[in-house]
């Protein structure tokens, strides 16, 4: 009698064993099939991320400069400002209408860049600076040189750009906050526009997958 309940014993451990096993090799799987399929969606993105960055290299050399290590455009067309001012009518240049026309083909550049890749959607940032004064609405000021661009762009010189973009006006004012934006040590320089474009497609996908 008892070994019978001893094999019976041996028998049911075997058939429990079996079964952990089997649940483990289950799981196992799935979690290889779940990390693979991550792989694949992340590759997807790296690739999407990828075709973005050379897109954006159509930008002309003229307009735009890019700095890779903050993955922001500087408009190349400095403007000076006096204090305290955003108003591009007020600008300091001794041929205004000429730096007036270089911003609006700057402007077109954009339009024309998103005209290209209507394949992908994308964010827009247009981001004002200001240089460190005495003046005391230096960040609210950025903001309001970075909306002037914008109305200059659309209001006054027509650029529409399109509707493959969502458009952001920020302004990281002069620094003093320390916001970590890229600044230059000639404070003068920093009176400028910084152009951000983000593949909006891109954050929308990785959501997606998470």
């Amino acid at each position: 009698m008892a070994q019978k309940k001893e094999s019976f014993f041996w028998t049911s451990y075997s058939d429990l064993m079996t079964s952990l096993f089997f649940v483990m090799l289950v799981l196992f799987i799935l979690v290889i099939v779940l990390l693979h399929k991550r792989m694949e969606a992340t590759e997807a993105q790296l690739q999407e991320i990828k075709k973005v960055e050379e897109s954006t290299k159509d930008l002309s050399k003229d307009y735009f400069e890019y700095r890779p290590e903050y993955k922001k455009y500087v408009l190349n067309i400095q403007v000076r400002y006096p204090a305290g001012k955003s108003d591009l009518n007020t600008i300091i240049a001794s041929d205004k209408e000429d730096q007036l026309n270089k911003l609006a083909n700057a402007g077109k550049e954009i339009r024309d860049f998103l005209n290209n890749h209507k394949e992908n959607q994308y964010v827009l940032i247009v981001e004002g600076q200001a240089s460190k004064d005495n003046f005391t609405y230096n960040y609210e000021l950025s903001y309001q040189r970075a909306l002037a661009l914008m109305r200059f762009w659309v209001d006054d010189r027509g650029i529409n750009f399109g509707n493959n973009c969502e458009i952001l006006i920020s302004g990281s004012g002069d620094g003093k906050l320390d916001t970590h934006s890229m600044r230059e040590t000639v404070e003068t320089e920093n009176q400028r526009f910084l152009i951000h474009i983000l593949p909006k497609n891109i954050f929308e996908s990785t959501n997606e997958n998470k």
